[in-house]
């Protein structure tokens, strides 16, 4: 991978937009290339959770206007993964996200924060979704940020166009810490590795239940909620949990 750097570390996965030059702005390929990391950490039942960041003073500012203004095609060619591919994909993906938000996080850039489970922002980060100051409308902030903040808010981001600082994001809930920009990896690995020392099925198990009951009549949450925790309760881990607190001993994951 070119524009995305990917590394695994104590079954911790970091996803890092690379492409500083240009505020990390997602083109065709920096998006197919973040499908490929989300896919490794999918797959790979040694990866437990993953971090998302970006490498300069940018997490993302979004869609590469440039290579927009080429496209032929709206939303994208013949074959081509979308950002609406991206953020369904995301949105049904079971294992956690911590997004380490490391400066400007706009548009799409938003919209992968948005999916993530767990927000740590640099007091650095400027928010926002200035699609209609381009003339364009915007995909992550009425299918996303509509289900994040009340709709006022979410309206006057999105017809003003006008950004946000950390200390506001914190306060309308949509991250979860605001550190100092030097410190803003260094918390969310600590914010990882809090979720990677409990049992990995568990946690999955719970942002399933989650995503998988959103929209739904409680009936038929339980209803889900329910089933993955029976699934949950069979496994190895649950045992080894149970075994653990019986006998005053930190308990030992092995993900199955």
């Amino acid at each position: 991978m070119e524009l995305v750097a990917y590394e695994v570390r104590d079954r911790i996965a970091t996803i890092r937009m690379n492409r500083p030059e240009k505020l990390n702005a997602i083109n065709n390929q920096m998006r197919t290339e973040l499908f490929e990391a989300f896919e490794e950490v999918e797959r790979n039942p040694d990866v437990w959770l993953a971090i998302i960041t970006g490498t300069g003073r940018a997490f993302s500012v979004g869609h590469d206007l440039v290579s927009m203004e080429a496209r032929t095609i709206p939303g994208g060619g013949p074959g081509e993964r979308t950002t609406d591919d991206l953020y369904l994909y995301l949105s049904q993906f079971y294992k956690p996200i911590v997004a380490a938000i490391n400066g400007i996080c706009v548009a799409q850039g938003a919209g992968l924060a948005l999916l993530s489970d767990i927000r740590i922002a640099a007091d650095t980060a400027q928010f926002g979704w200035p699609q209609v100051k381009r003339g364009i409308s915007s995909m992550s902030g009425p299918c996303l940020l509509t289900e994040q903040v009340p709709h006022n808010v979410a309206m006057e981001f999105l017809m003003t166009g006008e950004f946000c600082g950390a200390e506001d994001a914190l306060r309308l809930n949509l991250v979860n810490r605001v550190v100092p920009a030097d410190e803003v990896m260094a918390t969310a690995e600590s914010m990882a590795t809090k979720i990677r020392d409990n049992a990995p099925l568990a946690v999955r198990g719970i942002k399933e239940a989650t995503l998988r009951g959103k929209g739904v009549p409680l009936a038929e949450r339980l209803k889900i909620g329910r089933a993955i925790a029976n699934r949950v309760e069979v496994s190895a881990d649950a045992k080894e949990g149970l075994a653990a607190f019986k006998e005053k001993r930190t308990p030992s994951w092995t993900g199955a």
